[in-house]
C-alpha cells in the first residue's frame, strides 16, 4: 500500500510541476499521469480489483481537484509577476536623413554598422549583403531603421 502511495503522491509532484515550474515541456507531465497510472496497474494486479478501483477513483479525485486549484484566479495572481517595466532604450540621437552618405564599418548581412560622421549607427542592407569599408548611402528610413545601399560608382 505504501508504493501505492507513493507512486500517486511521485505522480501529482510531476504534476503540478509541468503546470507552475516547467511549463510546455511535457516530460514531467507524463511522467506524472504515467506514475498515478501505475499506481492504479499495481492495484489492480497486486491487490484487489475493489482495491484497483479505488485508486483510480482517488487519483481522479485528485487530479480534478489539482486542476480545480491551480486554475483558481488567486493561485495565478501569487504566482504571477506584477512589475511593469516603464523604461525605454537610451539611445544616441543621431540624425540621419534620406541621401545621407556614410562608410559601412561591419558587413551589413543584412544588418551591421555604418558610421554617419562621427556617429556609428545600426543599418540594414536594403538588398543582399554588403562588405566592410564600402561607401553607402540612406535609401529609405522605416519605422527607425535605416536602409542603405551601396554608392554606385557610374
Amino acid at each position: 500500500m505504501g508504493f501505492i502511495i507513493t507512486l500517486i503522491l511521485v505522480g501529482l509532484v510531476l504534476i503540478f510541476a509541468e503546470i507552475l515550474l516547467i511549463p510546455g515541456v511535457g516530460v514531467a507531465g507524463i511522467l506524472g499521469l504515467l506514475s498515478m497510472a501505475g499506481s492504479c496497474f499495481y492495484a489492480f494486479t497486486q491487490m484487489s480489483s475493489a482495491a484497483g478501483i479505488a485508486v483510480t477513483a482517488v487519483n481522479a479525485v485528485l487530479i480534478v481537484a489539482l486542476t480545480i486549484w491551480v486554475l483558481r484566479a488567486k493561485t495565478w495572481k501569487r504566482l504571477s509577476l506584477e512589475t511593469n517595466i516603464d523604461s525605454k532604450a537610451v539611445g544616441l540621437e543621431v540624425k540621419v536623413s534620406l541621401r545621407d552618405r556614410g562608410r559601412t564599418q561591419t558587413r551589413l548581412a543584412p544588418m551591421g554598422t555604418v558610421r554617419f560622421g562621427e556617429h556609428a549607427v545600426e543599418a540594414k542592407a536594403l538588398e543582399g549583403m554588403i562588405g566592410p569599408d564600402v561607401d553607402v548611402e540612406v535609401v529609405m528610413i522605416d519605422d527607425g531603421r535605416i536602409y542603405v545601399s551601396p554608392i554606385s560608382e557610374d
